[in-house]
């Protein structure tokens, strides 16, 4: 098992400017994060808001941000849907534009079995010669997969790794166990990364990092040196800003933040609406701790 990446990779916002996306930004944001060491980048996932972008925007995201990177570093497009043939669509699209993995959310809404998960990666991976990236988030898909049906998937050739966004601990460490030799393990949980590192994760696809690049790169780097003390020491230092980030639904609060610090506008798209007054305040104070502001 070979990793795409080791250490950071940052699941990029999506800034917008007066209703369209603004290419201006996303291109400062993209140079910015690489020259602050980010080993990979997420195009359109679930942080760039591709839920309410048309499909051309989305497609243009991951194309733009490919574009930028320039071979820097990978660059992982998402193209995840509850719509199989939706995905694969997609997935093609993003091997065109040379991508080089898709991150692939289990289906939401419509939901399926654990089996049909088996299904619905199995078709992605052998339609797409884009390798995948497995990416299960209960909290946002209200469905969770489950060891045994990641081993499954796991043994199709085109599927490379696992984001891992789950806040059972003990189920997350049974996965690395029974799947850790097949395929990489990335934290989805920006509080989980040093705690998953420490148990067999190669590192961590991050929200926190849009805003602190360099410092998120160093916490992985330790945890990869097994300098978990130092590590360790960070991530409880950083904990009470990761919870800020995510006292509202994501990516609303690290938008806030990216435009508090000048990257972009503070601007979603409904349904999300901006930060509410109380829990704005608790995190532009806790930014001025962190003296990023």
């Amino acid at each position: 098992m070979n990793p795409l990446f080791t250490g950071c990779a940052t699941a990029l916002i999506t800034p917008f400017k007066n209703g369209s996306v603004d290419w201006d930004a996303l291109d400062r944001i993209v140079d910015n994060q690489i020259e602050n060491g980010i080993a990979a980048l997420v195009a359109a996932g679930t942080t760039g808001e591709p839920a309410t972008m048309t499909w051309e925007e989305h497609l243009n995201v991951i194309k733009r941000i490919v574009k930028r990177a320039d071979g820097r570093v990978p660059v992982i497009a998402g193209t995840g849907s509850n719509s199989t043939a939706e995905a694969i669509e997609a997935a093609k699209f993003a091997s065109d534009t040379g991508a080089a993995a898709q991150l692939v959310v289990t289906p939401y809404y419509n939901k399926t079995s654990q089996a049909g998960l088996v299904a619905h990666f199995n078709a992605i991976a052998d339609a797409a010669d884009l390798p995948v990236i497995v990416y299960n988030v209960p909290s946002r898909t209200g469905l969770n997969l489950g060891v045994n049906a990641l081993k499954e998937i796991v043994a199709h050739p085109n599927i490379i790794a696992v984001k891992e966004a789950n806040d059972n601990v003990g189920e997350a460490m049974d996965k690395v166990r029974v799947c850790g030799d097949k395929v990489a393990f990335y934290s989805g949980n920006d509080d989980l990364i040093v705690p998953l590192m420490s148990c067999g994760f190669q590192g961590v696809i991050s929200v926190l990092s849009n805003v602190m690049p360099a410092e998120t790169v160093k916490m992985c780097n330790l945890a990869l040196e097994n300098n978990y003390h130092a590590a360790s020491a960070m991530q409880l230092k950083l904990l009470p800003f990761i919870r800020a980030l995510f006292s509202e639904t994501s990516p609303i609060p690290v938008k806030a933040a990216m435009s508090k610090l000048g990257w972009c506008e503070e601007e979603l798209r409904l349904p999300l609406v901006p930060m509410q007054d109380n829990t704005r305040a608790n995190l532009y104070a806790i930014m001025q701790e962190l003296n990023l502001i």
